[in-house]
């Protein structure tokens, strides 16, 4: 099993950054993708930015140029800085890890944007 740990979320005005970090524990051994997912009041869960373990990044299109997806393959620890937030990205971010063919999520953290 693995267990995935998040922190970072918060309050901030449009603008404003955040940086979110996921370190998972555990069983971690064959982790291969990470990446960050997160779901706003009303709709479904969406993926924000994924990361191999080779280090091939995607993206929404909605943070392209904003967010950026980052790992310490030592630590598989994954990140997610976030620049100029708006309150659009208000939701519940959540860490994701692909383990062969399990896929493991953190609790989640709030990031809140304030206009």
């Amino acid at each position: 099993q693995v267990q995935l740990v998040e922190s970072g979320g918060g309050l901030v005005q449009t603008g404003g950054s955040l940086r979110l970090s996921c370190a998972p524990s555990g069983s971690i051994f064959g982790i291969n993708t990470m990446g960050w997912y997160r779901r706003a009041p009303g709709n479904q869960r969406e993926l924000v930015a994924g990361i191999t373990s080779h280090g091939v990044k995607n993206y929404a299109d909605s943070v392209k140029g904003r967010f950026t997806i980052s790992r310490d393959n030592a630590k598989n620890t994954v990140y997610l800085q976030m620049n100029s937030l708006k309150p659009e990205d208000t939701a519940v971010y959540y860490c994701n890890a692909i383990q062969r063919t399990l896929s493991f999520w953190g609790q989640g953290t709030q990031v809140t944007v304030t206009s």
